[in-house]
C-alpha cells in the first residue's frame, strides 16, 4: 500500500464510506474538506472532524471558498432561494446543483496533491442514484483528470479515484457497512443543522438507500 490519497470529505454519507475506501488503499491519506456558504457548512464542518477524528487523520486541510455563495444560483448558497420538497421522480437537476462546484473543489484538491506528493484524490461523486447534477457524472471525472495531467509537473501523477461512482445509495449504504464507515457520524442534511429534515433531496436519497439496504440510519431526523 504505496499509495498516498488526499480525500474529499463533506460529512456527507458518500464521503464517509469514500473516506472508509481510501483508507483500505492508501499507506496514508489527507482529508480536505470545503465550505462555500451553504447552509449546513457548520454541521458538515463538525462531520467532517468527526469523521476525521475517528480515522485519526493528522492531515487535514479545511478551506472555504464562499465566492461560490456570491455567485449564487443554487439553494443551498442563496438565501432568497428555497430547498425544495425531494422529488425522486424528477429527472431535471434541482436548484440544489452548485454550479460548477466539484471543478472547483477538485483544483483545490489537485494543488494540496501536488505539494504533498500524493497520487490520488478520492471525490464520493454518485451519478446512478444522486440528484442528476452533471459534476458528478463520469465524463466530468474523465475530463477533469486530463486536465490535471495536462496542468501539472510533468512528474506529477495524480489519479482521480471515484470508488462509489456506480453505486446505487443502497448499495453504498452496504459498502459503508462493509468497510466500517462511521456513517453515524456523516451529515447529508441540506437544510438542517441539529436533526435532518427527512424530506429535502440528500435526506430522501440517504433514508430510501437505509431501507432499500434493509438497515436503519443511525442518524437522527425530525
Amino acid at each position: 500500500m504505496a499509495d498516498v490519497g488526499i480525500v474529499l470529505v463533506s460529512g456527507g454519507m458518500d464521503s464517509c464510506v469514500t473516506a472508509a475506501a481510501a483508507r483500505e488503499e492508501c499507506s496514508e491519506v489527507g482529508f480536505l474538506h470545503i465550505s462555500y456558504g451553504q447552509l449546513t457548512e457548520r454541521r458538515e464542518r463538525k462531520a467532517f472532524n468527526d469523521i476525521a477524528d475517528h480515522y485519526q487523520i493528522g492531515k487535514r486541510l479545511d478551506v472555504s471558498i464562499e465566492y461560490l455563495a456570491k455567485i449564487g444560483g443554487s439553494s443551498l448558497t442563496d438565501r432568497a432561494m428555497t430547498v425544495g420538497e425531494a422529488d425522486l421522480a424528477n429527472t431535471d437537476i434541482p436548484n440544489t446543483y452548485v454550479p460548477f462546484r466539484n471543478g472547483n473543489m477538485l483544483s483545490i484538491a489537485a494543488s494540496w496533491a501536488e505539494v504533498l506528493g500524493a497520487n490520488a484524490v478520492y471525490v464520493g461523486a454518485v451519478a446512478e442514484d444522486s440528484s442528476g447534477y452533471p459534476d458528478c457524472r463520469p465524463e466530468f471525472y474523465a475530463a477533469f483528470q486530463a486536465a490535471i495531467d495536462a496542468g501539472t509537473k510533468p512528474e506529477t501523477r495524480i489519479e482521480i479515484r471515484t470508488p462509489i461512482i456506480h453505486l446505487s445509495k443502497a448499495e453504498i449504504v452496504k459498502k459503508g457497512i462493509e468497510l466500517g464507515a462511521p456513517l453515524e457520524l456523516s451529515w447529508s442534511c441540506y437544510r438542517s443543522e441539529d436533526l435532518a429534515c427527512g424530506t429535502c433531496d440528500s435526506c430522501a436519497l440517504r433514508l430510501r438507500g437505509f431501507e432499500v439496504a434493509g438497515l436503519t440510519d443511525p442518524i437522527l431526523y425530525k
